[in-house]
């Protein structure tokens, strides 16, 4: 009977100086996004006052102030980001992390939920 040899797969942290203003480098095929501003006027055009709980939605848009390494494949191989520090981006309401970082607000995106790059 012959034995098998089982493969051992190295996964290897990158260990790369974090390079942005904010202190923060995501991991794997994450991205660090700062959102955009909402329209949120709280008035109708007839003078209406409408509180925050109904004017306040969640941004989907956003621009990418850091990007991980990449997502790693089951052999172990990098496969890097497809988007850039300092590209616009209009990504999934709902697929977000929020964050507060020195009391501004960002978000960690998967690369899975980024729709489309906003040129």
């Amino acid at each position: 009977m012959k034995k098998k040899k089982k493969e051992k797969i190295v996964r290897r942290a990158v260990s790369e100086p974090v390079t942005n203003e904010v202190g923060v480098r995501p991991l794997g095929d994450r991205v660090l996004v700062e959102p955009l501003a909402v329209n949120e006027s709280g008035m109708t055009k007839s003078g209406i006052i409408i509180p925050d709980t109904v004017t306040k939605e969640r941004p989907e848009q956003g621009v990418i102030v850091a990007v991980g390494a990449g997502r790693m494949t089951d052999a172990g191989k990098i496969i890097p980001l497809k988007v850039k520090k300092g590209q616009k981006i209009l990504f999934s309401k709902y697929g977000p992390d929020e964050i507060k970082i020195k009391d501004k607000e960002y978000f960690i995106i998967s690369e899975s939920n980024i729709l489309a790059v906003i040129d």
